[in-house]
């Protein structure tokens, strides 16, 4: 009859000669389960809370504005939290023609495409070459341009206007546009030197062993790889330069070159005791779909030309 030792775990049991046999494992003791399913679920439902919370906060004021777009002077202050009983597009087309809306609407267009265009190119250009060649100065420039960020343009104001009066640029879009160059090229380069420093060498290298020159390289091998930074940066750019309102108001202050900023302010400003509040939430909207279709449109890559430099 056949008998079954059963051995204690740690403890040696005998060998066949009566000598001490092989150690048997010890078995490790079940570990009670953590409680961190349970704080992280917590945390979770925190975190969601409060990103519930200023979404409400950020998407109401907008919904509320073009909600009372299409009301009537007297709906707006007797039922401002109300439906429309109508869409009052006449509001649209008043705010539109009567207010010179499309005049200013244009003029931004120029200026902040113009500027736009001439930031990313410029800022691009100088981003890459500080961060692929190493020269004396090379810190030296970059730290310049870091410092062109801390700086309060308000504090320039009085010199910059003598400087654009002295070269015959004031009052013209031309002008207006190298202003707005000069305002985001810092950020721009700081931006875009962190990103062109975290592509790849090889590929640059391939294109030079390949024969293309530095120019070649830059603008048919770098440039496009850095897509997702240019749209990144050109969101924010954009962003600043469509809703600046303290240059134009030095540095431009003819009727005919204003731009979309100004023209709301004269819209708010020019009616005297009887505003036009339905025309002025008009225009207001008219100012606002721009930003929010640029960002609707290139959400995608504005969120991977923020991540693309945690990655190497």
């Amino acid at each position: 009859m056949k008998t079954t030792d059963t051995a204690t775990p740690g403890v040696e049991t005998p060998g066949p000669s009566g000598g001490p046999g092989p150690a048997v494992a010890k078995t490790a003791a079940p570990t009670p389960p953590k409680e961190s399913g349970k704080e992280g679920a917590v945390l979770n439902v925190f975190s969601h809370g409060v990103l519930v919370i200023w979404a409400i906060m950020v998407v109401m004021p907008l919904l509320w504005a073009v909600m009372t777009s299409f009301k009537t002077d007297r709906a707006i202050f007797t039922s401002p939290w109300s439906l429309p009983d109508g869409l009052h597009f006449e509001n649209w087309s008043r705010a539109w023609s009567q207010a010179h809306m499309s005049d200013y609407f244009m003029n931004t267009i120029v200026v902040v495409g113009g500027s736009l265009i001439g930031t990313l190119l410029l800022g691009s250009m100088a981003a890459y070459v500080l961060a692929r060649f190493d020269f004396p100065g090379n810190r030296f420039i970059y730290f310049l341009f870091i410092g062109g960020m801390s700086f309060p343009i308000i504090l320039a104001l009085v010199p910059l206007f003598y400087v654009m009066q002295n070269m015959a640029l004031l009052n013209t879009p031309h002008g207006l546009i190298l202003v707005y160059i000069a305002y985001s090229l810092p950020f721009t380069v700081f931006f875009l030197t962190a990103f062109f420093r975290t592509l790849p060498s090889s590929v640059a290298e391939a294109a030079f062993v390949d024969g293309a020159s530095h120019t070649r390289t830059f603008f048919q091998v770098m440039l496009p790889m850095a897509r997702p930074g240019l749209i990144s940066v050109g969101i924010f750019n954009f962003l600043g330069q469509w809703n600046q309102y303290l240059l134009p108001t030095v540095l431009n202050t003819e009727q005919d070159e204003k731009v979309l900023s100004q023209g709301l302010v004269q819209l708010a400003t020019s009616q005297g005791y009887k505003g036009d509040w339905s025309g002025l939430f008009a225009g207001l909207v008219m100012a606002m779909l721009p930003v929010l279709a640029a960002y609707i449109i290139f959400q995608r890559q504005v969120v991977a030309g923020l991540t693309a430099g945690a990655v190497k």
